[in-house]
């Protein structure tokens, strides 16, 4: 699984460091950094990640334009 987060739209609630810390990470107040490949094991944290995101910043799979199915 992929994911990719619009940095455009993200506004560092931080949901998704809490909810997926091994994907997510807030870097400072306001920066986030996040691993573009969900590693095994992760993926049930990075989809509650994306229904938590008050903006809908965090895209996965085709949404992310990576082509999965």
């Amino acid at each position: 699984m992929n994911v990719v987060v619009d940095l455009n739209r993200c506004q560092g609630y931080a949901q998704c460091a809490f909810l997926a810390p091994e994907v997510f990470a807030m870097h400072g107040e306001e920066a986030l950094l996040y691993h573009p490949v969900v590693p095994d094991g992760q993926q049930e944290r990075v989809l509650r990640a994306v229904a938590a995101c008050p903006v809908q910043a965090i895209l996965v799979g085709e949404e992310a334009g990576t082509g999965e199915r």
